[in-house]
């Protein structure tokens, strides 16, 4: 009987590990639900990770298992092995085949960054072009400057970006549809909305709209991380970080802080509420009712027992998500 070709066989191992590895790289169910604009682009770099690393598992693994089977000892064989010197051309070969996936994971990688906005200004990294433009300056005047700076001509001329870990350098021109003010502190999350009065323990935000939060911290290092968004900012004292992004489905995820900040750091949780366009514009309408002062009628507490006091203010106690963000109270 004629023996196949042992490249035949590599041929048919190579296609079978190629389509498994497609496969697992693109249903492993490892992330959560994709909730933002710019998730995608994350998942995208993550697949790719994953069907590489399947390839390398099955490889290294078969060539593991193999050769427990056709170079096991036999039964009552105490001679020594082959006395092999090594062989440089294979040496060559697997070094420099995981240097080349570094390579182009690395460069991938940064142009995901790249598209999240990670090269812009507001983001703590440090990068990007921060160009001033008087009240009087148009986009013309300025779009030298911008190219020659290294902005993208599409930036410049028109085509913003929505998204990302810091704001256009043209942000006069590129206002979000909702600006909020996050605040960290231990163990906490305060979301304000500027204009309006609200302050919140939970972040609410329309689907759909672009949406900036202006992050900062109290005390220690925090990071604002949402997981079905794929974004994570540090939060720090002293230095106002930038966050933007477009939602695109509505739900209810969670806000979670990503550095160790203290002993109660993994109690530092809360949620981001993502509504209707019609449903967000109800929540902050009755928000700001809420926030209206109304005129009351002053009463003598110094002769009224603890009781009597705590009575009289308990209802607004209850309406502060403020005071139920920091003491962690829920109504029951």
């Amino acid at each position: 009987m004629k023996q196949i070709p042992a490249p035949f066989w590599t041929l048919v191992l190579g296609i079978v590990v190629t389509l498994v590895s497609l496969w697992v790289g693109q249903n492993h169910n490892l992330l959560p639900v994709q909730a933002s604009e710019q998730a995608p682009l994350v998942d995208d770099l993550f697949n790719v990770m994953m069907t590489i690393g399947t390839a390398l598992f099955i490889v290294v693994q078969g060539a593991i298992v193999y050769s427990l089977i056709r170079f096991r000892q036999p039964k009552g064989d105490d001679t020594d092995g082959l006395p092999i010197e090594g062989n440089l051309p294979l040496e060559a070969f697997w070094t420099a085949i995981p240097a080349v996936i570094v390579v182009g994971l690395g460069l991938y990688s940064v142009v995901v960054f790249q598209e999240m906005g990670g090269f812009s200004p507001g983001g703590h990294h440090g990068h990007g072009a921060m160009v001033a433009m008087a009240p009087q300056q148009s986009v013309i005047d300025v779009a030298p400057l911008l190219l020659a700076q290294g902005v993208d001509d599409d930036t410049v001329f028109g085509k913003t970006q929505v998204y990302g870990f810091g704001a256009s350098p043209l942000g006069a021109m590129n206002s979000p549809d909702v600006t909020v003010n996050v605040t960290g502190m231990q163990y906490a999350w305060i979301f304000t909305y500027p204009g309006t009065g609200i302050v919140d323990g939970e972040l609410h935000i329309p689907v759909g709209q672009d949406v900036q939060l202006l992050i900062e911290a109290k005390d220690v290092i925090h990071s604002f991380w949402v997981p079905q968004f794929r974004l994570k900012q540090d939060a720090l004292p002293g230095e106002p970080a930038e966050l933007r992004f477009v939602a695109t489905r509505e739900g209810t995820y969670p806000v979670v802080c990503a550095e160790l900040c203290g002993a109660y750091h993994g109690g530092m949780r809360t949620q981001v509420i993502v509504q209707s366009a019609e449903d967000y514009a109800d929540w902050v309408a009755s928000r700001v009712a809420e926030a209206t002062p109304t005129t009351t009628v002053a009463q003598p507490s110094e002769n009224a027992t603890d009781a009597e006091y705590l009575a009289g203010i308990a209802p607004d106690l209850a309406r502060s998500p403020v005071q139920i963000a920091q003491t962690g109270l829920t109504n029951h």
